[in-house]
């Protein structure tokens, strides 16, 4: 009978964790080089654990494991380097990233530049630079998972995106050029969407673009599943207009 496969001290972050049993957890973690992973860990919810200062979301890990990547057992959890500090929207923003990842990057599949984005987020986050850090993760997140849209050209035309005309961006297609008659809230000026197409966001129009046609292109993978994040910072919003 062959060893338990074991991984030692191997990066990653918490995304989610729950009880199991009495004194234990279940942990889904995002990992360099096994991707998203699900581990058990032993007597973590005891009050004398030290994996309960440990096993912290946004906090960068060093963890290892007996058995599969899915359903194995946590061996040691160590800090990888200080944990980083959200709060508010922050927060809710960190949320949303980690809901992402569990809902649409698939078990045991090695993303590394998705790894790598996610602690850049959890950084420009950290930083004050919320929307430049969500929107650069949507954009690694969506091009890894294969739904990267193409904003340099027209889908129905095939011709480049040209600065001084507007299009609308449909899922599953691209961009598609309108009348200038009919700009509206889903429509975007050309040089805002060869912005986004550049990963250029200082300009308020091209953040715009980014959020609306990123958001479009994640909610088309989601399939109609939605996302508990974006509903609470959508209400957090709202309570802010009316106070």
């Amino acid at each position: 009978m062959s060893a338990p496969r074991r991984k030692q001290l191997e990066a990653a972050w918490l995304l989610h964790h729950r009880p199991w049993s009495d004194t234990s957890r279940i942990l889904d973690l995002i990992t360099r080089e096994h991707g998203r992973v699900t581990l058990f860990a032993h007597g973590a919810r005891r009050p004398k654990s030290p994996l309960r200062a440990v096993l912290q979301p946004f906090a960068p890990l060093l963890v290892s494991w007996s058995g599969r990547a899915d359903g194995g057992t946590l061996t040691a959890a160590e800090p990888g380097s200080a944990a980083v500090a959200l709060a508010g929207a922050r927060l809710l923003s960190g949320f949303y990233l980690n809901e992402l990842l569990l809902k649409l990057l698939p078990k045991e599949d090695r993303h590394e530049s998705v790894f790598d984005a996610y602690a850049a987020a959890i950084e420009g986050l950290a930083a004050g630079d919320e929307q430049r850090a969500l929107r650069a993760f949507e954009r690694v997140l969506l091009e890894e998972l294969g739904y990267g849209p193409d904003l340099s050209r027209d889908a129905s035309s095939g011709r480049p995106v040209e600065g001084d005309r507007y299009y609308h961006f449909e899922p599953g297609r691209g961009v598609l050029a309108v009348r200038d008659a009919d700009a509206g809230p889903g429509v975007h000026a050309g040089r805002a969407v060869l912005a986004v197409a550049r990963g250029e966001l200082a300009e308020p129009c091209a953040q715009r673009a980014a959020r609306v046609i990123y958001g479009a292109a994640i909610a088309h993978c989601l399939e109609g599943r939605g996302l508990a994040s974006r509903e609470v910072m959508l209400a957090v919003r709202r309570l802010g207009r009316e106070g």
